[in-house]
């Protein structure tokens, strides 16, 4: 072994230098160049920073450094993230989106062109004027629609979700609800004591024709019956005879 080379080495080195650091990792760790001024020391790493991509081979695992737009990267040719002012896209870093793709600023990806949506017509409102449905000719009913898809930047925008129209009505005085309330509750009291007096008038009825049959059945009981009178002409027939 080299005079420079140790073979007790920390931080995951199976090999080190005092000047160089890191010279081969332990298995499974990735060996990485960091800069420090005009200085490159070695590190062995269980994952690759930011800018760097792992590769794996028989006798050693490496770092590489991805493209200079990529801040992430998979391969060398495939980014996952995209430095500030660049647009990922397919595994890219643009600097302009492909045509029928917008930039999404929130992601810093090359998205989809997304339209409004919106749901069908509600049926229209009854005819109103100042909130009322009476006490009027000529009114507005309206109709409304909801959005369920809001458009991406490019996007068509939505249309109008609300819709007025004129309409007529007939004519109809418009009824105070106090004393429509009161109305309706005497009505409701008329009727019950109408109810009430037919039931009474019943009852009274019943019991009248009920003591007549009694008084009538009472009377025929204790009444005597009455004689039938004699046959003058038979009681005189004898005494003609006898003279």
């Amino acid at each position: 072994v080299h005079p420079n080379v140790s073979q007790g080495c920390q931080g995951g080195c199976a090999t080190c230098s005092d000047y160089n650091g890191c010279l081969s990792c332990k298995p499974r760790l990735f060996f990485v160049l960091e800069r420090i001024g005009m200085k490159q020391i070695g590190v062995c790493l269980s994952s690759c920073p930011s800018g760097y991509y792992g590769t794996r081979y028989p006798d050693i695992n490496k770092c590489a450094k991805c493209k200079a737009d990529c801040d992430t990267c998979f391969t060398r040719n495939f980014c996952t993230k995209c430095k500030s002012g660049f647009y990922l896209y397919s595994g890219k870093c643009l600097e302009k989106c492909p045509d029928g793709l917008e930039a999404n600023n929130h992601t810093m990806e090359c998205t989809s062109i997304v339209h409004c949506e919106t749901s069908e017509w509600s049926p229209w409102s009854p005819c109103m004027k100042k909130g009322k449905t009476c006490g009027f000719k000529r009114g507005n009913e309206v109709r409304v629609r909801e959005i369920v898809q809001h458009p991406s930047a490019k996007g068509n925008p939505c249309p109008a979700t609300t819709e007025s129209r004129k309409c007529i009505v007939q004519r109809k005085r418009c009824q105070k609800e106090g004393k429509g309330k009161k109305n309706r509750e005497e009505k409701r009291k008329k009727s019950t004591k109408d109810e009430s007096k037919e039931t009474r008038q019943e009852s009274k009825g019943r019991a009248a024709r009920r003591q007549n049959r009694e008084q009538r059945e009472s009377n025929n009981k204790t009444q005597p019956k009455k004689r039938k009178a004699p046959n003058k002409e038979q009681d005189l027939a004898p005494a003609d005879t006898a003279h």
